[in-house]
């Protein structure tokens, strides 16, 4: 059974990275970083994360360094 909670970690880390004008290296650096940690907790919602940031390269990014592509659902 996967962990669904992540989102409630990653989106406001996400939204507070945006807010704060961190460039998009230091963005996709972090998140991976986060992205990784979520994941070897179980965390099995990163789709509906990276839904809420496809308009962000960074994230999506960060995401894909995760191998989690949107790409993947098609």
């Amino acid at each position: 059974m996967g962990w669904g909670s992540g989102g409630y970690v990653f989106e406001p880390v996400a939204r507070a990275l945006v807010k704060a004008d961190v460039s998009e290296q230091q963005q996709e650096e972090i998140l991976t970083a986060v992205i990784r940690a979520l994941q070897d907790q179980d965390w099995d919602t990163e789709y509906d994360s990276l839904q809420d940031f496809l308009d962000k390269p960074a994230i999506v990014r960060a995401f894909a360094n995760c191998g989690i592509r949107w790409t993947d659902l098609s």
